[in-house]
């Protein structure tokens, strides 16, 4: 009887198992949300205790204690938002898991912020704000505070309704509102917010139409020709060698200008050396991939596939060198004017300040940022690793072209806009080529409007979302950064 019983018997204990297991996975991802927010909680805190030690209880000292909370929750937020645009590419096109781009982009990022993110921090009230109305020191220590919580807050709920949005732009609107209400509208400078305004509308569209042009070449001159291993073997060497000398310009006019004073003109001539050498280097790597490949277009993935893994790594250095700056610059600028006038030009970006600037966006990349790298990468239009290559080549080459032009454009504009561009060329031209056989086969029916919606290849919901997010970043932080002024204008430091 023993024997006949013992089967049913460990039959349910097996089911009891299944089902408490099952009951112990859905209890981890549900309270997987609340580890990242206690984790981010404890960072905050080690940042408010590190500034309280470093401060040592000095005049003024709290204010310095409240500006590292801020700077990183700001740098969290950055972290979870920011770097979306960067690895959301590669991996949608499957050239990168999600945990590989996580710990690629960790490791890019805080070596950007950490070896050339910002010796030398510009206070971005310097630009926005007219100095001379902010010479009070304890007026400029509330704009500051108030700018970087509004920013901070307002990347928090982009992020939450899944909108990449300019870290950029949302500093500039907390700057704007802390200076009307602190000192007034005369105050600022409106012919620079309106030229960052003004990028809202170019900067994406500048993005979407590099971003076509690359696609349309590789498509014209690889994708479409008979002996496509052949095109392949002659124009992707090329391709990379625009990249290599695209980020050797971007970095040593952007990124590393903090350590040396480069003019944009020998950037432009080290992009075009490195970018030769680069070219000449890939054609055996080149030849060596991509012998014994079919004449497939699944073969040509292949050889776009590690390029845009080093382009991902790339654009992450570049982003942590600058962007550290829009979480811990106002940390930065808090820390100088309490031992120091109020400032109006350069300060010095402490050590301690910068961990924290370069710690938060890792720890907000890894805790937050699959989220929208998942809807960047997957969830805006298919990727494949030519596409996606065509996304970062525009994001690196748009970014020198109007830094040359001296244009003020956000990254995070850029590369979503050359998403979106990248999935609406595909839409026209698959649509094209339906209508050519079409006229081939002397068919004059229409398409109905169930086939045209399915051949909708962008997601417009997500479009509309991203857009208007994009619109109300500087009015929305401006006005949480209103409301922020006069609650700090309750509290004595």
């Amino acid at each position: 009887m023993a024997g006949h019983n013992s089967a049913p018997e460990w039959k349910t204990l097996d089911q009891d198992l299944g089902r408490f297991s099952r009951l112990e996975a859905a209890t981890m991802y549900a309270a997987r949300p609340l580890v990242g927010v206690g984790i981010s909680l404890a960072f905050v805190t080690i940042a408010t205790l590190a500034a309280l030690i470093l401060t040592g209880g000095e005049p003024g000292s709290l204010a310095v204690v409240a500006a590292a909370a801020f700077g990183a929750y700001m740098a969290l937020n950055i972290g979870a938002n920011d770097v979306a645009n960067n690895m959301g590419p590669a991996v949608g096109a499957r050239a990168l898991p999600m945990l590989g781009a996580i710990a690629i982009a960790a490791i890019c990022e805080s070596a950007g912020a950490l070896l050339a993110g910002g010796d030398v921090v510009r206070t971005i009230a310097h630009d926005i704000v007219d100095p001379a109305t902010a010479t009070d020191k304890l007026v400029f220590v509330r704009g500051m505070l108030a700018a970087l919580l509004a920013s901070s807050v307002w990347i928090n709920i982009a992020t939450w309704i899944g909108a990449p949005v300019s870290t950029t732009h949302a500093v500039v609107g907390g700057v704007v509102g802390a200076g009307v209400v602190s000192v007034g509208a005369a105050a600022v400078n409106w012919s620079t917010v309106g030229l960052i305004a003004a990028s809202w509308t170019f900067s994406p569209l500048l993005g979407a139409l590099v971003a076509v042009a690359m696609l349309a070449f590789i498509e014209w001159r690889i994708v479409q020709v008979e002996d496509k291993i052949a095109a392949a073997r002659r124009w992707v060497p090329l391709l990379i060698g625009l990249m290599a000398g695209a980020f050797t310009t971007y970095l040593s006019d952007r990124a590393l200008s903090h350590l040396v004073d480069i003019p944009f003109g020998q950037s432009l001539l080290a992009g075009v050396a490195v970018g030769c050498v680069t070219s000449a280097i890939a054609v055996p790597f080149v030849r060596n991939q991509s012998a014994g490949l079919e004449n497939r277009n699944r073969s040509l993935k292949t050889l776009f596939r590690l390029p845009l893994v080093a382009s991902a790594g790339l654009l992450s250095f570049a982003h942590g060198a600058n962007d550290v700056a829009n979480a811990v610059g106002p940390l930065a600028a808090v820390v100088y004017v309490q031992t120091h006038a109020p400032t109006t030009g350069d300060v010095a970006m402490p050590l301690w300040v910068l961990l924290i600037g370069a710690l938060g966006i890792s720890f907000g990349l890894v805790l937050f940022g699959p989220k929208l790298i998942g809807m960047v990468g997957s969830q805006i239009t298919k990727l494949n690793p030519m596409r996606a290559y065509c996304v970062a080549l525009s994001t690196a080459v748009t970014v020198i072209a109007a830094s040359g032009a001296g244009l003020p454009v956000s990254s995070t504009h850029i590369a979503v806009g050359s998403v979106f561009g990248v999935g609406f060329f595909r839409e026209w031209y698959q649509n094209h080529q339906s209508r050519k056989q079409q006229r081939a086969r002397k068919d004059t029916r229409t398409m109905a409007p169930q086939e045209r919606t399915r051949r909708k290849l962008v997601r417009r919901s997500h479009f509309l979302t991203i857009v208007a997010a994009w619109v109300i970043t500087v009015p929305a932080a401006a006005l949480l950064a209103a409301i922020n002024v006069w609650l700090l204008q309750q509290v004595a430091f």
